[in-house]
């Protein structure tokens, strides 16, 4: 089901974002950036669902794609939402390490207010990493039951949230390395790992469907 946009792309606020990407400003970065591939990636999944010509024609296969279409819309949401999260995780990171630290009771608060901030910026790459694993998921779906004209529409999705994944990854890597918690870092290297794993598979077998 196509829809036809009479709008330019432009003017719905795409260039506004792209300018905030592109300014000096270091916020939003690749982690934003990572959420919104995600984003992107995920509707396409959910508009080649929405077509109704399926693969063979099956009512099984309308019945896949519809469920995974009601599950994806939810992955989409979030994804969106950790636009904005990266974000804002970023910019408390910044304001713990300006509090002051002229004695040693200010000194412990920034640093227990630095490593609060620094769990939290490394939290939300990797619910971006979950997401986008989640997604990869329901990639399997629609591209074994999807529309074969479509194929590579679900390619271009899969693509995308590979690289949401994998850049959510970086920014995971870059902020464990100012946790000192070591247990918290070994759980969240563990899962990042197996998340990459698990979605680089779901990736293969989407491919595989496409091909």
């Amino acid at each position: 089901m196509d829809v036809m946009i009479e709008r330019p792309l432009s003017e719905l606020v795409l260039v506004d974002l792209l300018d905030a990407f592109a300014s000096n400003d270091p916020a939003p970065a690749g982690g934003s950036a990572s959420a919104l591939a995600g984003a992107v990636g995920v509707s396409l999944l959910i508009m080649v669902a929405a077509m109704t010509k399926t693969r063979t024609g099956a009512p099984e296969e309308t019945a896949d794609l519809a469920d995974a279409a009601s599950r994806l819309r939810p992955r989409r949401d979030e994804l969106t939402e950790l636009i904005d999260r990266d974000s804002d995780a970023y910019n408390a990171v910044v304001t713990a390490y300006k509090l002051p630290k002229t004695d040693d009771a200010e000194k412990q608060a920034r640093r227990d207010a630095i490593q609060a901030a620094m769990t939290e910026a490394t939290e939300v790459p990797l619910e971006t990493m979950r997401v986008c694993q989640q997604a990869l998921r329901g990639a399997v779906i629609v591209a074994t039951a999807g529309n074969p004209n479509a194929r590579s529409d679900v390619g271009v999705a899969v693509e995308l949230l590979l690289t949401g994944l994998r850049g959510a990854g970086m920014n995971v890597d870059i902020n464990l390395a100012s946790l000192s918690d070591g247990a918290h870092v070994a759980r969240v290297a563990n899962e990042r790992d197996v998340l990459v794993a698990d979605g680089e598979a779901d990736a293969r077998r989407a491919r595989g469907a496409l091909a």
